[in-house]
């Protein structure tokens, strides 16, 4: 593998678990590669750890989205190349202000006091689960119903909703799922919805993110314009429940394809916080990556970047760079301490990473405790990885007890 040999991104694998061989080469050989997105535009790929975490690092850079030799993803419109994209602030100052009003929602005060509501929410999922019948789709049971249902409650949107917003998401996610013009009316539908539900907040606050930010905007000498409060309300949205309704289930596959990590959870259940974070580490299905558009000259561990490039950061390759993680490749549930990057780092890292470990550990507590002999109903082999989104997953996680 060499600096002028263009690879295909997302790069091909067929394995739900393993990561892409090239991602090894890569970081040994072509730390800084050159790849090709589905739409023929051209990027760079960063796999090391410290590269990716100097780029994610700089507050200079961000998306991109209005940069005319920026790189688009996708021909078929969504959340890189919608209203979504283009009516946040990505960089500076005003990013941090939009960061800044959003963190009052998600600090570690909030998520202690939600936790109870969110154990209850996955004590009732279970039951319903078992009361089913046996084998079933945890991630259709529990992975998916958990987030959408602490996002709807912080957006106060109805639950009820939920399908619609699935649907909405995996169209705003695409990369070659969808044709433009599925997209374009899947766009439509959900700003129509989210626009209504805004100016129903407007008439009628209630105690919920998009409330407060109404009220705050209003109290600004500029005051945030309906279009931003929709994109806001959408990526919250999407980001709320997509990653984490994959990652539960994603989880939950990891550490049951090896059984020894199950029974020593169950012997030890002080380890689920380390045990969530290693299996944040060890995600292979983490989607596109982080997507970086520099507008400078870029001098990285490995490399110099040239202005005006792409730059793909991809978390989950740094997250098993043997520079950083003793034995990357393997398992460990009481890994500490782990710096890993799933949730990015710096300016843009991830607002909702509170949110998500909570879910993710209060999952993973309730799981052990009432399912103490939850297996995979299928080999690990046989699972299926979601193909053709921006964000990875498994389709089905097949389950008994």
């Amino acid at each position: 593998m060499t600096t002028s040999e263009l690879l295909p991104y997302p790069i091909p694998n067929d394995a739900a678990l393993a990561p892409p061989a090239e991602w090894e080469e890569l970081r040994e050989k072509c730390p800084v590669a050159h790849v090709r997105f589905p739409t023929g535009d051209q990027a760079t790929l960063l796999t090391r750890y410290d590269d990716v975490r100097q780029v994610l690092s700089d507050p200079r850079f961000g998306r991109g989205s209005g940069a005319d030799d920026a790189a688009q993803m996708s021909d078929a419109g969504g959340v890189f190349n919608s209203m979504l994209a283009m009516a946040l602030p990505q960089t500076g100052e005003a990013h941090q202000q939009w960061r800044r009003l959003l963190n009052r929602w998600f600090t570690a005060k909030r998520m202690a006091a939600l936790r109870p509501r969110i154990a209850e929410m996955a004590e009732r999922l279970v039951d319903e689960m078992v009361q089913q019948g046996q084998p079933t789709d945890l991630k259709a049971a529990l992975g998916f119903p958990l987030p959408v249902w602490v996002i709807c409650d912080m957006l106060g949107v109805p639950d009820a909703d939920r399908d619609q917003f699935s649907h909405w998401s995996d169209l705003l996610l695409n990369l070659t799922r969808y044709t433009s013009e599925e997209v374009a009316v899947g766009e439509a539908e959900c700003f129509e919805y989210m626009g209504g539900h805004i100016a129903a907040k407007r008439a009628n606050p209630g105690d919920d993110v998009l409330s407060e930010l109404i009220a705050a905007g209003e109290a600004e000498a500029d005051p945030w314009s309906d279009t931003k409060l929709i994109a806001t309300g959408l990526g919250l949205l999407i980001a709320g429940h997509e990653t984490t309704a994959n990652m539960i289930g994603k989880m939950v596959a990891m550490l049951l394809a090896d059984r020894g990590h199950w029974e020593r959870l169950l012997a030890e259940p002080s380890l689920v916080r380390t045990a969530v974070e290693e299996t944040l580490r060890l995600d292979t299905n983490s989607g596109f990556g982080m997507v970086r558009y520099l507008d400078e000259d870029v001098d990285v561990p490995d490399g110099r970047i040239p202005s005006g490039t792409t730059v793909v950061c991809s978390m989950a390759a740094a997250n098993r760079d043997e520079r950083v993680f003793d034995h990357a490749a393997d398992m460990d549930i009481g890994r500490s301490p782990n710096p890993h990057l799933a949730f990015g780092t710096g300016p843009h890292s991830c607002l909702g990473q509170a949110l998500a470990r909570t879910e993710l550990q209060v999952t993973l507590e309730v799981l052990l405790r009432k399912l103490p002999t939850l297996e995979l109903a299928v080999p690990a082999e046989e699972l299926q990885r979601v193909e053709g989104l921006a964000v990875g997953g498994l389709c089905e996680v097949p389950v008994r007890w």
